[in-house]
């Protein structure tokens, strides 16, 4: 929240700038805020205005026209935008302010920045109302005023002060001019900027270390050089610090120096001893004074500096040596020790025989003054004394030395021991003799010469120790044996042997002789894999550079020589990589086990030694299946012709598919998608069957989907067509359409002309192909002359084959049979043509009752020959043939008149039952379906002509 302002105008008695920024005068003496006596006023710029008051403010400064005004406001940094700062207009006291009304209207206030410099961007000037208000631009006092400058940044007419009035003073300055011209002024706006507790305390390094001498006195006080920041001032600011663990010997204290920065020091509060702890690591922390108050943190490490504050010292103060007489030169005699726990310099020994010590036994016995080592330097004879006080010093730096006594009592030998001398042959170096591994046998190692000192006693030696060694005397020579090899040595086996040559003369003394063999390495051995046979599996579609296994061979050499490389083999494909360091094996391209399921190649193990000798190891790689291949169709579309009327449940044909995926994933299960009510297939062999009988007469065609799909997870699937087309079967005898009845008949009369058609015999075939060819034969005939009637057999159209005389008339009936070449036998059917030939009907039930009469009809057995034109037979001219014909017109004339009149009778009583001898006319059966070309030839009504 912005505090409420004070505020005073301020005029310069002495001719100063009235925007200064020193004292201003008392309240009592404001000039007025009310406007001044009308006047014309000549329009003047803002700019311009400022600049004419400027000239002339100091003179205008006692009339009380200009008045140059400061306000002060406070706030809180890190306050969101729009927060209220202050109203010009009622700390101004304007008449624009709220509460006060004018007298007379007056023009409106307006309030402007004079400039937008660095602190115009953090506040909002409301122009009318005079109101400041803080703007989107967060106030960060840290980032605004650097305390320690303690310096004024201004920027134009706003500008950013933390000199005044106090180190802990933040100021925002901003220059406003009201206008109009009856009010003009130029107001100083402060704005002071108030911490808040928003940064914690930070130690400039993560790790603080301290040094300490372990004989500081209590009370001693160290300066921690890496004090704690905080950019917060005031109580906000670093107030104390702590310790999070002091160990009983360690506190803090701060001191505050002139500027009011904080200083942590250390306090010693206990004894120190390196020797008993040489480092204390603890945790400081800096709390500051907010609330809630915020810490900061860091490792503070306190080494112990070590003083020379110890001597050395031995750990027994005598040491009793036997020394025999016959010993020789550089026999060690004993070694002293003493201890310093200081460190480096403080802790050197060095070690010096004291002044009581005689000079024959500091001639006797050398003392090496860094190691404390005593050796035999001088020949033990018989005026040696027998008894020896050695008092060595152990010295350090500035300390009393430490003493010891070291007694050394010599005991006299009058026999001397025998004596062993060596001459190595092979590699020697202080007593240790290198042999390669794999010399052969008998490699012969050192002589050694055998003796007695003093040439009165026998010396017999053997070899004592474990090893592949022998020591035989070497003839002639009495006093020398040599020393070799009895087998190959083995590095990878035993590396280091340790013998003794011993000698030792009849009365019984002995002398040992150590010998040292160190067997050194040679590239004898072979890599060796771990696996002869290495078998992996890797799943097919891997990603590149998959990892398969990692070979492991080992080497018993050593060094250089036991350092494994692998390699390929060359029958390894290019795609396979083997790290030659770490023999990590991995495939660097996608495996398709569609491809090849099987690799098979080999691997090497190259050591690296001179020659190089490498093993060979065979991998095997099985890549696994992985359902990415769909069930594949041989064909797309297949297509099965098959004979109508097959049997339900036949196969019709086989469905064949592949799925190049193995094991399950290569399973292939069969379905119809389509048809599956007539349709089935056999889901294992993939045999597709029809349920019931098909007949190509209702669907002469079926198209299905078969679909198939494997077992993987998930499942892959395809589809194929399949086209089933019916074969016809001759199952179907031709249909008569044309006459439609056996008892229906047709006028002819008798001058027709030969050649004539008649009528004629119409019929279908539901068959198809040869089934459906249709052939027209008449089998049977009567009437008066029946062979004057031909039928052909392509179209059943009936012909007039001989003109018709007088004695032709009557009633001829022809039984025509409708035959199809269906295969494998033809099948027919037979109608009735009735043809009454007369040149009118006078009698009808005379007709219908011979119709009604059963024809006594011969059947003539003779196929009729479709693809042989009929011919039609030419009646035979005869010279008297107009003269017959005439009379056998009259005479049939007469007869025909009195037989129709009879028969006109007869059929006049017999009428009443017509009606029910109509129903012994055949009607031909329409059944099943028809073409639409066929039903274009109607029938015609022939019964009642």
């Amino acid at each position: 929240m912005a505090s409420r302002c004070r505020w005073h105008t301020r005029c310069s008695q002495r001719g100063r700038q009235w925007a200064g920024a020193g004292g201003g005068l008392p309240p009592a003496s404001l000039p007025s805020l009310t406007p001044p006596p009308p006047h014309t006023p000549v329009p003047l710029s803002p700019q311009h205005l400022l600049l004419f008051l400027l000239f002339v403010g100091p003179f205008n400064c006692f009339a009380g026209y200009s008045r140059a005004t400061e306000l002060f406001y406070s706030l809180n940094e890190g306050l969101p935008a729009g927060v209220l700062i202050g109203s010009l207009a009622r700390d101004l006291q304007l008449p624009a302010a709220a509460g006060q009304h004018p007298a007379a209207p007056q023009p409106p206030l307006s309030f402007t920045l004079a400039s937008r410099g660095l602190g115009g961007q953090y506040v909002q000037l409301d122009n009318r109302s005079g109101e400041l208000h803080t703007s989107s631009v967060e106030i960060d006092r840290e980032a605004l005023c650097v305390e320690s400058s303690g310096a004024t940044v201004f920027g134009a007419a706003a500008a950013v002060s933390s000199s005044s009035p106090s180190s802990e003073s933040c100021l925002l300055l901003l220059d406003v001019l009201v206008l109009p011209q009856e009010y003009f002024r130029l107001v100083k706006v402060k704005i002071a900027i108030r911490d808040v507790n928003d940064n914690a305390p930070r130690f400039p390094v993560p790790h603080i270390h301290l040094s300490v001498p372990e004989n500081a006195p209590v009370n001693t006080r160290l300066a921690i050089e890496h004090p704690a920041v905080d950019p917060d001032v005031g109580t906000n600011g670093v107030q104390t610090y702590r310790l999070r663990d002091n160990y009983g010997v360690f506190t803090l204290d701060v001191e505050e120096n002139e500027s009011g920065e904080r200083t942590p020091y250390l306090i010693v509060m206990g004894a120190l001893d390196r020797e008993t702890r040489e480092e204390y690591v603890t945790v400081i922390i800096a709390e500051d004074g907010g609330t809630p108050p915020l810490v900061g943190s860091a490792t503070l490490t306190i080494g112990i500096s070590d003083i020379n504050d110890n001597c050395p010292q031995f750990n027994d103060s005598q040491l009793n040596i036997t020394l025999y007489g016959n010993s020789s030169l550089g026999t060690h005699v004993a070694t002293v020790h003493a201890v310093d726990v200081d460190l480096g310099s403080n802790a050197q020994i060095t070690y010096s025989y004291s002044q009581k010590v005689p000079q024959p036994s500091k001639d006797l016995f050398h003392l090496d003054e860094s190691t404390g080592n005593i050796m035999l330097s001088s020949k033990i004879d018989g005026d040696t004394p027998r008894l020896h006080r050695l008092i060595i010093l152990g010295n350090g730096p500035g300390c009393i030395p430490a003493v010891i006594t070291v007694l050394v009592t010599v005991i006299k030998v009058m026999m001397r021991p025998p004596e062993v001398v060596p001459r190595f042959i092979a590699n020697e170096v202080e007593g240790v003799v290198y042999l390669k591994e794999l010399e052969p046998i008998n490699t012969p190692i050192a002589f050694f010469t055998i003796k007695d000192p003093d040439e009165k006693y026998k010396v017999n030696c053997y070899l004592d120790g474990d090893g592949p060694f022998r020591l035989s005397p070497y003839k002639p020579y009495n006093n020398e044996y040599l020393l070799e090899t009895t087998k190959p040595l083995d590095y990878e086996t035993q590396q280091l042997y340790e013998i003794s040559v011993v000698a030792w003369n009849s009365e019984g003394f002995h002398v040992n002789k150590i010998i040292k063999v160190q067997v050194l390495d040679d590239n004898d051995n072979s890599p060796v894999f771990s696996q002869q046979l290495i078998e992996l599996s890797i799943e097919e579609n891997n990603v590149p550079h998959a990892f398969l296994t990692k070979l492991h061979a080992t080497d018993a050499d050593s060094g250089e020589r036991g350092q494994v490389s692998y390699f390929l083999g060359p029958d390894a494909p290019s795609y396979f990589a083997l790290d030659k360091t770490t023999g990590v094996l991995t495939v660097s391209t996608q495996l398709d086990r569609e491809e090849k399921e099987k690799y098979r190649y080999t691997v090497k193990a190259v050591d690296s030694g001179f020659p190089p000798r490498e093993s060979i190891a065979t991998v095997t790689i099985t890549v696994l299946d992985k359902n990415d291949n769909s069930p594949r169709f041989i064909n797309k579309d297949f297509s099965f012709f098959v004979p109508e009327n097959f049997p339900g449940f036949g196969e019709i044909g086989v469905i064949s598919v592949t799925d190049a995926d193995a094991g399950q994933n290569g399973w292939v299960a069969l379905s119809v998608l389509n048809g599956s009510d007539i349709f089935v297939i056999d889901t294992g062999k993939g045999v597709l069957r029809a349920k019931v009988s098909l007949d190509r007469e209702q669907q002469s065609s079926y198209v299905l989907w078969i679909e198939a799909v494997d077992g993987g997870d998930p499942a892959l699937s395809s589809t194929a067509k399949i086209t089933i087309l019916l074969l016809d079967i001759n199952d179907n005898p031709p249909l008569v359409l044309f006459p439609q009845s056996n008892m229906s008949y047709l006028l002819v009369l008798p001058s027709t002309l030969p050649g004539s058609p008649i009528t004629e015999v119409y019929a279908v075939d539901k068959d198809t192909g040869m089934n459906a060819v249709i052939a027209y034969s008449i089998i049977g005939r009567r009437g008066p002359r029946p062979e004057s009637f031909r039928i052909d057999p392509k179209t059943g159209n009936i012909t007039l084959e001989e003109s018709l005389m007088q004695n032709d008339y009557g009633l001829y009936r022809l039984l025509v049979k409708v035959s199809d070449h269906g295969y494998p036998e033809p099948l027919h059917s037979t109608v009735m043509v009735n043809l009454f030939v007369n040149d009118t009907v006078s009698n009808e039930s005379y007709i219908e009752s011979l119709l009604r009469k059963e024809p006594d009809i011969s059947i003539e057995e003779r196929q009729p020959q479709i693809s042989i034109e009929p011919t039609h037979k030419k009646m035979e001219s005869a010279s008297c043939m107009p003269t017959l014909v005439a009379l056998s017109i009259i005479s049939l004339g007469s007869i025909a008149l009195v037989t129709g009149m009879s028969i006109y009778i007869c059929l006049r009583k017999g009428k009443k039952h017509h009606t029910a001898d109509e129903n012994l006319e055949v009607q031909i059966p329409l059944n099943g379906r028809i073409n639409l070309h066929m039903l274009e030839k109607k029938p015609v009504e022939i019964s009642n002509i």
